[in-house]
């Protein structure tokens, strides 16, 4: 099963963050959380690593819709967007909505996941 959604641009890293943010804006997402793996890794630990961001990202009329069909769902909010470099490409990938119906088998959160898809799928197209 895949759960990933991805796209590869050729523009930097710092291009590439801004313009995350601004699609995953225009489809009322909110960015909640961001970690910067690279930065922490290199802190903790010494270890060097290419650019690799985590943002967590959340549409507040989605998540609602989430929690109110199983309060539970908490544990797959918010939406995780990566922002990485792949050699010579800056790779961006979102978790697949629809790996909430999957994991819980709940149907109830189908037409959520359908909604989210589609506001992630528009955000990554907007990027190509």
């Amino acid at each position: 099963m895949s759960y990933d959604r991805t796209v590869r641009l050729d523009a930097d890293f710092d291009t590439t963050v801004t313009a995350v943010r601004k699609a995953l804006a225009d489809q009322g997402f909110g960015i909640l959380t961001e970690i910067d793996v690279k930065a922490t890794l290199k802190a903790k630990l010494g270890h060097d690593m290419e650019d690799y961001l985590i943002l967590g990202a959340c549409n507040p009329p989605l998540a609602r819709r989430a929690l109110e069909a199983e309060r539970s769902i908490g544990l797959l909010l918010p939406c995780n967007v990566v922002v990485r470099r792949d050699r010579d490409t800056t790779v961006i990938q979102a978790l697949d909505p629809g790996t909430m119906v999957t994991l819980t088998g709940l149907d109830a959160l189908k037409p959520v996941a359908g909604d989210a898809t589609a506001r992630l799928d528009a955000a990554l197209s907007s990027l190509t």
